[in-house]
């Protein structure tokens, strides 16, 4: 079931890379897309309660942290993928064989991301992301898109570069102790004990910043402004609500070591300071931004932040942290789906030119609006109840500084998203709007909207299964609490 995990999804790639037009192509990716949940859910619910048996000499294997992100992967792809026929018949202009199958291809990597119980494994399923993703920010083949895929694909291999200078220093802090060699996770954490302090701190810092990158921590941030800014809206929804989120994950396995190794102090520390920071970063770039994509991007950023944030206060926080993961996804889903046809309607995203979106786009400027205030924080969306978890835990440790400096960051991005959102929503719209291309209708809608359902819905009830299984996770993270 592991193994076919992967290969449904490689598999549907091959068909859309060898289907013989562009229209047929597009009703490809929902169905592959739905295929692969179904198939996820199955092999969680057959699945032993520990976790599915694992494959590969163990270098495959679904644990409590592993079944959370596959199924919120495979929950956002399919609903991100209800928007792409619509997307892509508005875009015929396109030939779209290489956009479909890399769609497929992403899916694939991410999957196995969530299943890699092995260092190096995990290592080739991340760069294998970046290089799946980096057809579809060229999909527009203009000058401003080859820069944010090349700029995308340079300062990712740093970042991945350093992720393998991590794992080789992760490797020896088990030979510097006398270990047996191995990057399997299970035999990492199990041994946590005996590894070497030094090469440990060393091996966090760097896959910390590696990973970081493409998770898109700051400073190792600059890549996201210009990807987000001209991949195409459904593009930039993979990268923000997915592949980022195969980062996280990336970065936490790396954790769940230091935890097992009792020395969680230090990467603690690390995750507060890089969460502040990011924090910081976004709330100053994102007060003079006027291009709504970037402002997505980073808007992103403050975001990532706050997830390290939480894990590094531990307790209460891993559990919001988790949370806030689904929900900023959700968000975000519905931002750039809608924000994708803004621009398509108008042919421009900067908030100068694009005015007056509720007279000519009334569903896509009421989903962006409310999307804003999802992402923002506002009750009762669900981002206002993950970023209360984690507040409330900061409270309860006494940390008031770190409180109040995340509090202020947030508070300095939710005015300067508010400056651009309401620009772009109000007031009367240009003379001539660029809508020969575009018309509003239910196939381009209906995904954005399933998205902001979702977000509400979580900021008012959490569903039993979608509890049990960020519990799990928080206490793979954290067993002692």
């Amino acid at each position: 079931m592991l193994y076919a995990l992967v290969l449904v999804p490689l598999a549907m790639a091959a068909l859309a890379a060898l289907a013989p037009g562009d229209r047929i192509r597009p009703r490809l990716l929902p169905l592959g897309a739905a295929a692969e949940l179904a198939l996820c859910l199955w092999t969680i619910h057959s699945a032993h309660p520990s976790g599915a048996s694992p494959a590969l000499g163990g270098w495959l294997m679904l644990d409590a942290l592993g079944r959370l992100f596959l199924v919120w992967l495979n929950v956002f792809f399919l609903i991100t993928m209800l928007y792409a026929p619509g997307y892509l018949a508005a875009r015929s202009d396109r030939p779209n064989r290489v956009f479909c199958a890399n769609l497929f291809l992403v899916q694939a990597m991410m999957t196995l991301v969530t299943l890699a119980h092995h260092l190096g494994l995990l290592w080739v399923a991340m760069e294998s992301t970046t290089l799946a993703t980096a057809p579809l920010l060229y999909f527009n083949r203009n000058t401003r898109s080859l820069e944010a895929t090349w700029k995308y694909l340079v300062i990712g291999s740093v970042g991945i570069a350093l992720a393998l200078l991590g794992s080789f220093f992760l490797a020896y802090a088990r030979l510097s102790a006398g270990l047996e060699p191995s990057l399997l996770f299970d035999d990492l954490v199990r041994e946590a004990h005996g590894l070497s302090v030094t090469w440990l701190h060393a091996a966090f810092a760097l896959l910390l910043i590696g990973y970081g990158t493409k998770l898109g921590l700051a400073p190792v941030h600059t890549w996201k402004p210009d990807a987000y800014g001209e991949a195409p809206g459904l593009a930039g929804a993979i990268l923000a609500g997915a592949v980022s989120s195969c980062a996280f994950l990336a970065i936490l396995r790396v954790y769940q070591i230091c935890q097992a190794a009792e020395d969680a102090g230090f990467a603690a520390e690390m995750f507060v300071f890089a969460g502040l920071f990011s924090i910081a970063i976004a709330a100053a770039s994102v007060a003079r931004e006027r291009d709504i994509k970037r402002m997505l991007a980073y808007s992103s950023v403050e975001h990532m932040g706050l997830l390290v944030l939480g894990v590094g206060l531990g307790g209460k926080a891993i559990y919001g942290a988790l949370l806030h993961l689904i929900n900023h996804g959700l968000a975000k889903g519905v931002l750039f789906l809608s924000a994708g046809n803004i621009h398509r309607a108008y042919g421009s995203k900067q908030a100068g030119a694009v005015t007056g979106a509720m007279r000519v786009l009334p569903g896509s400027a009421a989903l962006f609006l409310a999307g804003f205030f999802a992402i923002a924080g506002s009750p009762p969306f669900g981002p206002f109840t993950s970023e209360l978890v984690i507040a409330g835990e900061a409270a309860h440790q006494g940390r008031m500084i770190v409180l109040l400096l995340a509090i202020l960051g947030v508070a300095v991005v939710f005015v300067g998203m508010s400056f651009t959102v309401l620009t772009v929503v109000q007031g009367e719209p240009p003379c001539a709007p660029d809508r020969s291309h575009f018309r509003e209708h239910a196939a381009v809608l209906a995904p954005a909207a399933i998205f902001l359902a979702l977000v509400l819905g979580l900021g008012l009830v959490i569903p039993d299964p979608v509890d049990r299984l960020l519990v799990d996770a928080a206490r793979a993270l954290e067993p002692s609490r």
